[in-house]
């Protein structure tokens, strides 16, 4: 791993690097996209850049290698590495490109930090890349061997159905006519699509069928910008154009929250369009007769917004020991299948021991939940989450921890 010269310099300027690296991403982006404008108009997500997200994650992610380098010598963070691993192999990420990413992160390094970028500075920093580098390489690299498909595949939609007012589900099938890869329950597949300025923009979707499927199957929720967040690209782009018979350009099943062959007692979380990878496990827990408990827990702002819901309760209803525990904001008590009131609160809900949890939602959601869990005994490393786009997570308790 990390040698020990070069630890020690990382150990040194960690705290440095760690309180300017804002400034850095924010630097390194600027210099990497003057130089290849094609990057953030055919690769990167324009509103995650608008809006901070995706600087926030690079930083958090960057810090997160570091520190645990320095802290754990022997080993590395394989969690982390095969989270961002799955991400890129799901946009079509290369070798070619990671030494563009290292020349203007590091050109920005030395013009933000200036003088303290000594020689050996610069060379400890440049171990830590190339040790992140290679090893994401290296787990991209099988993960595009074990895909049985390479690149991107043309998908033909054969019905489109409207959840809710702003939640559509495409169903397609390969426009070739060939045959289906298979997946796993949670993960998700990349959507391209050709904007109207001809920028090509790329969004990840939860697959919302079990296993087995002879379609492509996901929910599209339509993502609604504020002050600060422009609209979302793809979303709108896909509720306002795309319809039965229409084409659409999909990769490989990707993403590591998977639902694991076992026979404990289970917890899915979700909220919002978090639904989505739960879906696809319940479905599958379903068809596999899973008999151990399985509690279902799910938050949204009304029963009207809540996608899915007539599968969430369809696939629950199939199980032995299953049940649903649904928590809405705004509530109505008069509603047909009102669930409960406010926020998602575990502290009537029963969870037993030895209980494997899955999470998926917004991040406020999954860190009051998490600590919930952990509060009922649930072992940290059985709590397994996605998020939906930068993982601002991680961004967070890595920048806190340099």
């Amino acid at each position: 791993m990390l040698s020990e010269q070069s630890a020690a310099t990382v150990r040194a300027t960690l705290p440095a690097v760690g309180g300017a690296i804002g400034e850095i991403t924010e630097l390194f982006y600027a210099k990497l996209f003057d130089a290849h404008p094609e990057l953030l108009r055919d690769l990167f997500n324009r509103g995650n850049q608008a809006s901070g997200a995706q600087k926030q994650a690079l930083a958090g992610s960057i810090a997160a290698f570091a520190t645990y380098l320095v802290n754990n010598p022997d080993q590395r963070p394989d969690l982390m590495l095969h989270r961002i691993a799955h991400k890129h192999a799901s946009l079509g990420i290369v070798p070619e490109q990671y030494p563009i990413v290292h020349e203007h992160l590091f050109a920005a390094i030395a013009e933000v930090l200036g003088e303290a970028v000594t020689a050996e500075v610069a060379a400890a920093w440049t171990e830590v890349y190339w040790l992140m580098a290679n090893a994401l390489m290296a787990i991209e690299k099988r993960l595009y061997e074990q895909s049985e498909q390479t690149g991107w595949r043309e998908w033909k939609v054969v019905e489109r159905i409207e959840e809710t007012a702003d939640v559509a589900t495409f169903r397609l099938r390969p426009a070739d006519g060939g045959p289906v890869p298979g997946y796993r329950a949670g993960q998700y597949v990349s959507v391209g699509v050709t904007l109207a300025d001809g920028a090509r923009q790329i969004r990840q979707y939860s697959l919302t069928a079990a296993p087995g499927s002879p379609e492509r199957q996901f929910a599209v929720k339509r993502v609604s910008g504020d002050a600060t967040t422009p609209d979302g690209e793809v979303s709108n782009h896909l509720h306002a154009h795309v319809r039965e018979g229409d084409v659409l350009q999909l990769s490989a099943p990707y993403g590591d929250l998977v639902l694991e062959d076992t026979a404990a007692p289970l917890l899915l979380a979700s909220a919002g369009i978090g639904v989505t990878p739960m879906i696809a496990m319940l479905d599958q827990l379903a068809e596999a007769g899973h008999s151990a408990p399985v509690t279902v827990v799910h938050a949204d702002r009304s029963p009207a917004s809540h996608a899915l819901r007539a599968d969430h309760e369809a696939y629950a209803a199939k199980l032995a020991d299953a049940r649903t525990v649904f928590f809405y904001e705004q509530y109505d008590e008069d509603a047909a299948g009102a669930g409960r009131p406010g926020l998602a609160d575990l502290g009537d809900v029963e969870v037993p021991a030895g209980t494997q949890a899955y999470l998926c939602g917004p991040l406020p959601f999954m860190r009051a939940v998490r600590e919930q869990l952990l509060a009922k005994g649930v072992a940290a490393a059985d709590i397994h989450y996605e998020v939906f786009g930068p993982d601002l997570w991680l961004a967070k308790e890595a920048t806190a921890a340099a």
